[in-house]
């Protein structure tokens, strides 16, 4: 009789949507160390601004590998302030990309802003514009701006890098878009 073969076990893996209300201290904190291992840029603001609204997490095998998070946002266009989903924090670990996880936890995104928000928007990292495009996502081609106390400040740096995720509201992506005012990066 010939040998088994020995099988790899199988990972599992799921995705959970919670409030950060409801995540651990320890979730949490494992939440920031995985963004600032994918993100080399990251800092505290950009961790702060992940927080407040929903969270999509990714585990397999008990350890968390991917995170995102929509956060509520009011964006001005057309004259109209527009309740927005804004995602931020999307981050898989390195050793476990390209296996469907960001996918995982953008359909989990996707389905609380179009459930829930007038539109979606996000400021797309190096790299990943193409992964949003293909999910529907419109870069948007107008000016940015953030309102500052002092009325709109142009944003041109972020031009070119942020994308909308229509719903219901009619868009003019060739149109102004403002964001409101928060500290660090606005968008």
């Amino acid at each position: 009789m010939s040998p088994v073969p020995s099988e790899r076990p199988t990972r599992t893996s799921s995705v959970r949507v919670v409030h950060t209300a409801d995540l651990d201290t320890g979730t949490l904190d494992a939440a920031r160390i995985l963004l600032y291992d994918v993100f080399d840029d990251m800092t505290a603001e950009d961790w702060d601004h992940a927080l407040g609204g929903l969270h999509a997490l990714v585990h397999e095998d008990g350890e968390l590998i991917g995170h995102a998070a929509v956060v509520q946002r009011c964006l001005l266009h057309n004259g109209r302030a527009l309740r927005c989903g804004y995602v931020e924090g999307v981050g898989v670990r390195a050793d476990h990309r390209g296996r469907g996880h960001g996918a995982a936890l953008m359909n989990a995104l996707e389905r609380v802003i179009r459930n829930a928000y007038d539109l979606g928007a996000l400021s797309a990292a190096d790299g990943a514009a193409a992964f949003y495009a293909t999910r529907g996502w419109q870069l948007w081609r107008g000016r940015s701006s953030a309102l500052a106390l002092n009325g709109p400040r142009p944003t041109p740096d972020e031009d070119g890098s942020l994308y909308v995720l229509p719903s219901a509201v009619p868009l003019d992506l060739e149109g102004d878009l403002t964001c409101d005012w928060r500290e660090g990066d606005v968008w």
